[in-house]
């Protein structure tokens, strides 16, 4: 067991309960490989964790852009609260380093990697609502996440990859992109395709994923950065 110490420190939070820290780091795979283990996965702490970060989000966004519509709204908040960005700034506090996980789940890294990351973020802002409630929780939300809106604004960030690499493509090029699957793999239940993104005849990137559609956003958000749009 890490001492937690330093990673507390770091994120400027002291809990009267040391377990929820602990908890809100622990994923379920830890616990099929350390049966001795007395605690519990971060699953619950989770859960309530992603509905304190919704109200905060939606409350700093709706104060923030007083004359911004409902739709506008909803897509900041979703940018702003995604896999991608969450698990950024779980990255930036360290907390790949204090993650409870199995030797198999350990190994992840890509998608994989950015879900327990985002997970475990949110499951911290479970355990600092339980530990100290809402302001202190909040605070932690905005140390953390708000500074990002005016650059998700910037680029666009909250629209999806391939709006976005569409609108690029046809305003810099004239030319609108188009996706071609490259290779479909695995069983029925499993799929696993690769898809390019192009423009003309030239491939600019690709993209992996679970679906399709997955994998096109995949490929899109490659393109942008590889076009730096």
């Amino acid at each position: 067991m890490p001492d937690f110490s330093p990673f507390t420190q770091k994120i400027g939070v002291s809990f009267n309960n040391p377990d929820l820290l602990v908890e809100a780091l622990t994923h379920r795979s830890y616990l099929n490989e350390h049966r001795d283990y007395t605690g519990n996965h971060n699953e619950r702490l989770e859960f309530l964790g992603d509905a304190v970060l919704e109200l905060a989000a939606t409350d700093f966004l709706f104060k923030k852009f007083p004359a911004k519509p409902e739709g506008d709204l909803t897509s900041y908040r979703a940018a702003l609260v995604n896999t991608v960005s969450l698990a950024e700034s779980a990255q930036a506090l360290g907390i790949n380093d204090y993650l409870l996980l199995s030797k198999g789940e350990a190994k992840d890294t890509g998608r994989a990697r950015e879900v327990i990351l985002a997970d475990a973020f949110e499951a911290i802002i479970g355990a600092i609502y339980l530990d100290a409630g809402y302001v202190s929780a909040e605070a932690f939300i905005a140390k953390n996440l708000y500074g990002k809106i005016d650059e998700i604004i910037s680029r666009r960030a909250y629209q999806d990859a391939k709006s976005r690499f569409q609108e690029s493509s046809q305003e810099k090029k004239g030319i609108t992109p188009r996706y071609e699957t490259l290779s479909e793999e695995g069983p029925d239940h499993a799929r696993h395709f690769t898809v390019g993104v192009f423009i003309g005849d030239e491939e600019i990137a690709r993209g992996e994923g679970a679906s399709k559609q997955e994998a096109e956003q995949s490929a899109a958000e490659a393109g942008l950065k590889k076009m730096q749009w």
